[in-house]
């Protein structure tokens, strides 16, 4: 009988608070995830691309999984804390029956050790289904799709996360049936009603919002305008005067609500009574509710931040595949470095892999009359520019043109072979012409426009005494496999002017494998064999390095991981807790409001009206702190971008309307969770239907 009740009791639970076990749930599949991170096959490539920087992410992740452990603790406590008040009537009806304290402990503690396994039971496959799709989404962005795929699940990870679940749920309940164990049994057997708060003066309120708006509006110009990221002195500051400016912006709104219940007589019916709660509801609770809204727009900020970042890397406009190698020697005389590779190659046996092996030559120009580095004169194109009408792109173009005095130039040749290739029409130049390249890191749509139409027109450029013009379209095809490797601005001119007028040259060997030695079209099994081959021979020794194309990938990739995982992991967790902590304040105020229901129903209200009334107090009691959210979101992406604007490939502009496509998907998922609360609203006023016997 005593487990059959505690079956019961468990079931019963898990309906009745169907919201947070969801929460629980999912804070599970998310834990396992950024745990699972080492065994992912995408990790474990990875690992071998950039295994400093992986082991630098898997030192973080542990103080993430704890601080998250800590986050959920709270809200697990909270939680646990109305539904145990909500049974407090029926614990107390158990005591008056003869159960001891010691076998209600025990009943209770079985029923949450229950709950705990049915969340992990439930959360641990999914979590293992959707670690191993994010493996294969990762792989496809990074344009990795030739993994060859093995499903895997840590043991590791399964293990810590229900050890770390288990045990901060395990001390909640302890701390929470300590106190209830510690009460009289006429205590659980009634209701005790909340306390009221002390009232101020309309006009107190309402210097609050004003105050709360400002602070918001300060903040937000710290952020975008970059001071904030200047300092952590100065990021401290936009942080706490943003946190001061929403509790003072929520502390504030009970002066709008109460204006809304004055003048809310007609209407529908129970207008005033919805009011009136929601009213009741913000004046206890308008620091949670605040809290609740930080913790929406930090998910909204990272959600959309780590999207953006996974895109911009996975259709980064650089990361097209031309060569498979990059040597580069650090000899005196290169055309001697050069010659060391190849034999290096051919003494090992390694020549007969590549189909290709070609020179790319970038070097400076000769410095002018007592190193004079200010020897390239581009006011021609300048002064075009200045005729634009006036817009951001035309403002970074001319900052990044009075910089570019000393350019790069680029042998044609090489560049050529490039564009070979990757497929498109080599360049023909003449002596005195010249084509810009532009690394796809330093440039954008709009700015390539500029140029280009400039371009058309061959405007006169000059190097000291010798004229040249400058044609064709802007070049951005990579040059090298190495990413690290960018420029900003170079010009591409023929062998013979580039060999009079540089002095510092450096010759890259670009390697193209033998597609007959990458067997079935397995690029990566190809390069990773060679890799093998390459790691034998002593290149260092030789002042030799060399680059590959899969390195370049997993350094894309990587990023992708550390921003991206990251972001979207906590923006998972804080928009759970906020979510949570909002929906299971408003159902313990309702409990709170049970008389006033009863009454209702006395004075002849329906179940469906009474159902109508709690939906629009629930929309008015989400909406407030999402809406004050969403609208800070608009600010809050914008500074976070900010930010990571060096990270990410896209225009500020095209960013934000991808974060704000994310910003309606969690528009859906607060949609989803309020009707959950709707429907636990509706199953405990269903309970209030029932008569009650007077005696």
């Amino acid at each position: 009988m005593f487990f059959k009740l505690i079956r019961k009791n468990s079931k019963r639970n898990r309906k009745e608070n169907g919201l947070f076990f969801s929460s629980l749930v999912i804070s599970i599949v998310a834990f396992y995830i950024i745990l699972s991170l080492s065994s992912q096959d995408v990790m474990v490539f990875l690992k071998k691309m950039e295994s400093d920087a992986v082991d630098r992410l898997f030192q973080i992740i542990p103080a993430f999984f704890v601080m998250t452990l800590v986050i959920l603790f709270f809200l697990i406590y909270y939680a646990s804390k109305f539904q145990l008040e909500r049974r407090k009537h029926e614990f107390g009806v158990y005591l008056m029956m003869g159960m001891r304290r010691s076998k209600l402990f025990g009943m209770l503690l079985a029923e949450d050790i229950g709950s705990s396994l049915a969340a992990l039971v439930t959360g641990l496959p999914i979590a293992i289904l959707l670690s191993e799709l994010i493996s294969l989404i990762t792989a496809k962005c990074v344009g990795l799709g030739i993994v060859g795929h093995q499903v895997t699940f840590s043991i590791q990870a399964i293990i810590i996360t229900a050890v770390g679940f288990l045990v901060i749920k395990l001390v909640a309940f302890l701390i929470l049936s300590g106190k209830i164990a510690g009460q009289e049994i006429g205590a659980l057997l009634v209701d005790t009603p909340e306390g009221t708060k002390k009232q101020f003066p309309a006009g107190v309120y309402a210097v609050s919002f004003v105050l709360g708006i400002i602070c918001l509006a300060v903040a937000y110009s710290m952020a975008i305008g970059g001071t904030s990221w200047a300092t952590l002195r100065k990021m401290s500051e936009t942080v706490l005067i943003g946190f001061v400016g929403m509790l003072l912006l929520f502390y504030g709104m009970r002066f709008f609500i109460d204006r809304l219940a004055r003048h809310s007589h007609g209407g529908t019916a129970l207008r005033v009574f919805n009011f009136r709660q929601v009213q009741e509801n913000v004046i206890r609770k308008s620091s949670t509710l605040s809290i609740s809204s930080i913790l929406i727009l930090a998910a909204i900020c990272c959600f959309g931040a780590g999207i953006v970042i996974a895109f911009s890397y996975g259709n980064e406009k650089g990361n097209i595949h031309i060569m498979d190698y990059t040597f580069e020697n650090y000899e005196e005389d290169q055309k001697q470095g050069v010659a060391n590779v190849k034999k290096l190659l051919t003494d090992n046996g390694l020549d007969q892999d590549f189909s290709d092996l070609f020179e790319v030559r970038v070097g400076h120009l000769i410095p002018g009359v007592n190193d004079d580095y200010d020897v390239f004169d581009l006011s021609s194109v300048m002064s075009r520019v200045e005729q634009l009408p006036d817009s951001e792109d035309k403002d970074i173009l001319l900052n990044n043109l009075e910089y570019e005095s000393y350019p790069y130039l680029i042998s044609l040749s090489g560049y050529n072979h490039v564009l070979e290739l990757a497929g498109k029409e080599p360049l023909t130049l003449a002596d005195d012409e010249a084509t810009v390249f532009k690394g796809s890191e330093f440039t954008s749509d709009g700015i390539n426009g500029i140029l280009n139409d400039i371009l058309a027109d061959r405007p006169e450029v000059a190097y000291l005494d010798h004229k040249m013009y400058l044609t064709g379209k802007i070049q951005n095809t990579p040059l090298i496999t190495d990413r690290a490797i960018t420029l900003s601005f170079a010009l591409i001119v023929p062998d013979e002017v580039f060999d009079k007028y540089t002095w510092d040259s450096t010759i890259y060997l670009n390697g193209v494998l033998d597609q007959s030695k990458v067997k079935g079209d397995n690029l990566l099994q190809g390069i990773m064999q060679m890799n093998d081959k390459l790691a034998q021979i002593d290149f260092t020794s030789k002042n030799i390095t060399y680059e590959s194309y899969l390195k370049n990938m997993g350094r894309r990739m990587f990023y992708i991981v550390a921003a991206s995982y990251i972001t979207i992991y906590l923006a998972i967790i804080f928009l759970i807790i906020a979510n949570t902590v909002i929906g299971v304040q408003f159902l313990m105020g309702q409990q709170k409001s049970g008389r006033r229901y009863k009454t209702l129903i006395r004075l002849g209200a329906t179940y469906e009206l009474l159902c109508r009334s709690a939906r629009k107090q629930i929309n008015w009691y989400f909406g407030m702190p999402v809406v004050v959210a969403g609208i800070s979101s608009i600010f809050g992406v914008r500074a976070v971008l900010t930010l990571v604007s060096g990270m990410i490939s896209n225009s500020i502009g095209d960013a934000m309307l991808l974060a704000a496509a994310m910003i309606l998907l969690l528009c859906v998922v607060e949609c989803i969770y309020m009707a959950f609360v709707k429907r636990s609203s509706n199953r405990y006023l269903l309970t209030l239907m029932v008569p009650e016997r007077e005696e």
